[in-house]
Parts: structure tokens; sequence; C-alpha cells
């Protein structure tokens, strides 16, 4: 096992932490799960909750208004360094001027309880409803331990960077709470896997951040979420993902699934030794490199030495046992991987005659609403998914494609 690195010293509950832990959860984009090692081991989020206001405060009041406070450039400084951009503002979310002020722009109307509440909510439903907790001792070593925070929180105060009625107490106190929450790998992995899902948790189905939301989030994740080490890990690693002074690290593989490690030594930059030797490998072993363009392509020849017929084919299998099963999350995957919804098979049949005739009315709402699949579609034997809802006695179903059918006569 890698023994490089020291523990994080700057608050005593950090200093406590055992540097023999180590735990790494994988959740993937249609809700499959694998853990290995010290996964339910509860930690602070630390700066990993950096990126989760954002996408937060992006989803409520979208980019242009977020972007008029906060930059989203890489710093080239310490997370922690007393620094604004040229133009005045924070160079980005993921360091503390950013995160501070990401803060002020959380629901500024509730009072500071409400505020906790409704971002911890947030937070809770990013992962799935799985294990987080408010730790308040966190939470009172990081104020008692925080005048670099305080300097910088007061250093943009002064040079106007908060918007006007901000209570710079209140954001502090905001700011110390949300990096004091606790989680563990497998929570983790699901915040990591809502991301890669475009904002749909994988667990629950709930539709939690817009797309937008999701590629901005993703976008800085990528070019400053690893704290000075951001642009090596780029250039390495090639995948979104950040890091907290606990020793966590949320890894981020789009449209595929999320990665939660979990490890307390830290390196020069803050970052947990065995995660980045963890991220490296898994580069190397599964090449998901968003700029692995000669391996990606060597693997997609060989998959495609198949004929297009062949590809087609399983394509159009995948889709149709997804209906079958009423397994809404891999249908939406297979919807963000660009697969054609609308495919029928040999006997002509679609997802929608399939999610009909079994009574998923799920699927059948995500085809129609999501997919704008075409309801009209007959099979072999001339049947709509309106009358093989009729057949197998989906009531719920046939009475939704009758208003479908009703509405496009209408009109």
């Amino acid at each position: 096992m890698n023994k490089n690195g020291k523990v994080a010293t700057y608050i005593p509950i950090l200093a406590r932490a055992d540097p023999d832990s180590w735990g790494v959860s994988v959740c993937t984009v249609d809700g499959q799960r694998h853990s290995i090692g010290d996964v339910k081991d509860p930690f602070t989020i630390q700066s990993v909750s950096k990126t989760l206001t954002y996408a937060s405060i992006l989803n409520d009041r979208g980019s242009e208004k977020v972007h008029e406070y906060i930059g989203y450039e890489p710093s080239g400084h310490s997370f922690n360094k007393i620094r604004l951009d040229v133009n005045g503002k924070p160079h980005n979310p993921m360091i503390n001027t950013g995160a501070i002020l990401a803060c002020s722009l959380l629901k500024p109307e509730m009072d500071k309880r409400q505020r906790f509440n409704y971002v911890k909510n947030k937070f809770q439903n990013l992962a799935g409803g799985e294990f987080m907790r408010k730790n308040l001792g966190a939470f009172l070593s990081e104020k008692d331990n925080a005048d670099q925070n305080f300097a910088i929180a007061y250093y943009m105060k002064a040079n106007k960077c908060f918007p006007e009625g901000t209570i710079l107490e209140e954001v502090l106190d905001l700011y110390f709470q949300l990096c004091a929450i606790d989680i563990n790998c497998e929570s983790g992995a699901v915040i990591a896997a809502t991301l890669a899902n475009g904002g749909v948790c994988p667990i629950t189905d709930d539709h939690l951040l817009r797309s937008e939301t999701v590629q901005d989030t993703l976008s800085l994740m990528f070019s400053c979420g690893m704290y000075d080490y951001s642009g090596q890990f780029a250039f390495k690693v090639g995948l979104p993902a950040k890091s907290g002074v606990s020793g966590c690290i949320i890894l981020v593989v789009p449209k595929v699934m999320g990665v939660c490690l979990w490890s307390p030594p830290l390196d020069q930059w803050g970052n947990s030794c065995r995660g980045i030797e963890f991220c490296e490998n898994f580069n190397e072993q599964f090449h998901f490199h968003n700029f692995d363009i000669g391996k990606e392509m060597t693997l997609r020849q060989r998959h495609t030495s198949r004929s297009k017929y062949q590809n087609k084919a399983m394509e159009v299998v995948k889709v149709l046992f997804g209906a079958f099963k009423g397994d809404v999350t891999a249908m939406r995957r297979y919807a963000l991987q660009g697969v054609e919804m609308n495919q029928q098979d040999y006997d002509g049949r679609t997802a929608l005659h399939v999610a009909a005739a079994e009574g998923h009315l799920n699927v059948v709402n995500f085809l129609l609403e999501e997919c704008h699949v075409d309801f009209r579609l007959k099979d072999r034997w001339g049947y709509t998914p309106l009358e093989e809802a009729k057949r197998f006695g989906k009531k719920d179903i046939e009475e939704l494609l009758e208003q479908m059918a009703g509405y496009e006569v209408e009109t």
C-alpha cells in the first residue's frame, strides 16, 4: 500500500484521522454498486462541498448571474491565497475565495438555519438519501482555526465582492458548516454518479440538476478541482474530479460512473496520495481520459469489427430489454449516449410497444416526454403501442396514449 503523505493537521479533527484508512466506492449511472475497504467510515466532505455549492447556486440562479460574482479560470495560486482576478472577482468557485462568495449567493433571503438545511437537503438528494450528517464538532473546529478564511472574507468585503446586504459572519458560518458535513465513500460515489448521469440521481431517479449546471460544474472540476495539481491531473487522468483535505476525492466518468475515494494522508498539494495513485492507475487500465483518442479509436475499431447491422441489433436488444424490465435509469442512460429510442426490432416493435404491453408507466412517460418517440408506429401485426396497452389491460397507459392521440387530432 502507498504509505506516502501526511494527514492534515491544521484543525484537530483532521489530525485524528487514521492514516491507514482506505476505501473506494463505485456507482454506475444505472445504479450498479461496488465498494471495497473502509467505505462506511464517515469523514468530513471538506472542499468537495465547493463543487456541490457551485452546482446548487448554478441550478437556482443560472450561470450568468453566478459569474457576475465569480470567475471560471484557474487561479495559479494556492487554494487559500488572498487573491482576486483582474476583474476583482474570485478566480473560480473551487478555491476558498470563490467558495465563500458562492455561499453568499445561496438563498440569501433565508435565515442562517434555513439556509444550511436547504443546502444540506440538496446535498442529501444528490447522494440519493444515503449517509450524510451534520458534524458539529468539525464545524466548531473549522471555525476556531479559520484566521485565513476570515482574512479572505474581509479582503473580499473591502473589495466589494459580495452582493449588497451580505452578512459576512453568517456566510462564513455556512461555509464552515458545509465543509464539516460527514459523508462516506458510498454516499460520495452516488454524488459523483449523479453528476456523471447528467444531474439525475441513479438511485432515486430524481432529476436534480439541469444539464447546463452539470456541464459547467464538470468543466470547472476538470480545470480547477484538484488544487494546484489540477493541471497535472487533467493531463494524466483527464477526468473531472474534486478533492478535499480529509483525503476524499470524487471522480466523475461522464455517462458511465462516479467514484469516491478516501484515504487521509495527503501530498504536498492537499490531495490524497492513494487517491491520486488510484486515479492514475484507473486511467491506465480503462482509458477513460477525455482525450485518449488513439486508444479510444482502437477500441472502437475493435468493437466495430462487427457489422453495422450487428451493432444496431445489439442496440435494439438493449433498449427493448430495458423497456421490458421497466428500467427507466437504463433507458435514460441509452438516451444520453445518443441511442435512437424509436428503433424497431425484427417484428417492428419499439421500446414503447414493449413498455405499454408490460405496464411500465414510468418508462412510457420517459419515452414520450423526454425522448419524444413516435407513438403511432405499428409492429408487423399492425399494432400500435396504444393497441398493445388495450390488449394487455394496462388501463393507465391506455388512457395516457389516448390523450396523446386525442391531442394530436385536436392540433
